[in-house]
Parts: structure tokens; C-alpha cells; sequence
């Protein structure tokens, strides 16, 4: 699904992103590459939250819906993607220098710790098969 965001920049502040369709869904960011990883972070926690808490998602709305929003005045709109699919927590074990390497790895892809573990173990387009051997997908 996609929803509209607001990008708004003043001289002396971050990017900052807020949502016409989520009133009080909020992030910001150093640089735009920043705003935009942390808009789709943001907006993907605020929905589970309403989700766990049994709220109605609303339709997105489209830019003529939003043509007339005080708060698009001096923003810029853009199209935040979020992936509606529930996500699952897991712990894994691994010595402090890999997950260091991770961690710098993961930052130098602009990429969260988890996001990189997962691109690099399913994102390959390759899996084991039962006899040991990779197939593609």
C-alpha cells in the first residue's frame, strides 16, 4: 500500500515527514535519504500499532484528496510504500565482531541491522535444497 507524506524543510531544522492520512505519525532525518528510509519505518510502526489495537486502516488518499491541506503548504508530497505483511521477531547468536561487521555493513547500505540480514540471507535469489545444493528461486 501507498500513502502520502509530507516532506517539510526549514533553514535550520532536519527533514521532517509527517502523513495527511495518520495525524500524528511523525519522523525526520539528517539528510533526505535519511527522511525517506525513516518515513516508511515510521509510517510501518504506527500502522502495526493501530493494527494491534484493532483500528481501521484508512483508504489512502489521493492528491487531489489532499490539494486543499493547510499542512501541505511549503511540503512536498511523496509516496510512502509500506509492506502490510506481519513481521516476526527472532533471536540468533553470533560473536560481537560479526555483529560490529553487521552493524558497519548494514549502515554502509543504509540499511537497519535487520533489513541487511535479511537482503543478504533471501535477497540472493538463492536457496538450499535439501540435499545441501543451491537452486534458484
Amino acid at each position: 500500500m501507498e500513502y502520502i507524506a509530507y516532506l517539510h524543510k526549514d533553514r535550520k531544522s532536519d527533514f521532517g515527514v509527517s502523513f495527511p492520512d495518520f495525524p500524528g505519525c511523525v519522523t525526520a532525518g539528517k539528510t533526505l535519504d535519511e527522511a525517506r528510509r525513516m518515513a516508511g519505518e515510521a509510517l510501518a510502526l504506527h500502522i502495526r500499532g493501530m493494527v494491534e489495537d484493532g483500528e481501521t486502516l484508512p483508504d489512502p488518499s489521493t492528491l487531489d484528496d489532499v490539494a486543499e491541506d493547510p499542512a501541505r503548504r511549503g511540503a512536498v508530497a511523496f509516496l510512502v510504500s509500506v509492506d502490510l505483511e506481519k513481521t516476526v521477531r527472532v533471536n540468533i547468536t553470533a560473536r560481537e565482531s560479526q555483529i560490529e561487521l553487521i552493524d558497519r555493513l548494514a549502515r554502509q547500505a543504509g540499511m537497519t541491522r535487520s533489513a541487511y540480514m535479511v537482503q543478504a540471507s533471501v535477497g540472493r535469489g538463492l536457496r538450499k535444497t535439501a540435499g545441501g545444493r543451491r537452486a534458484a528461486k
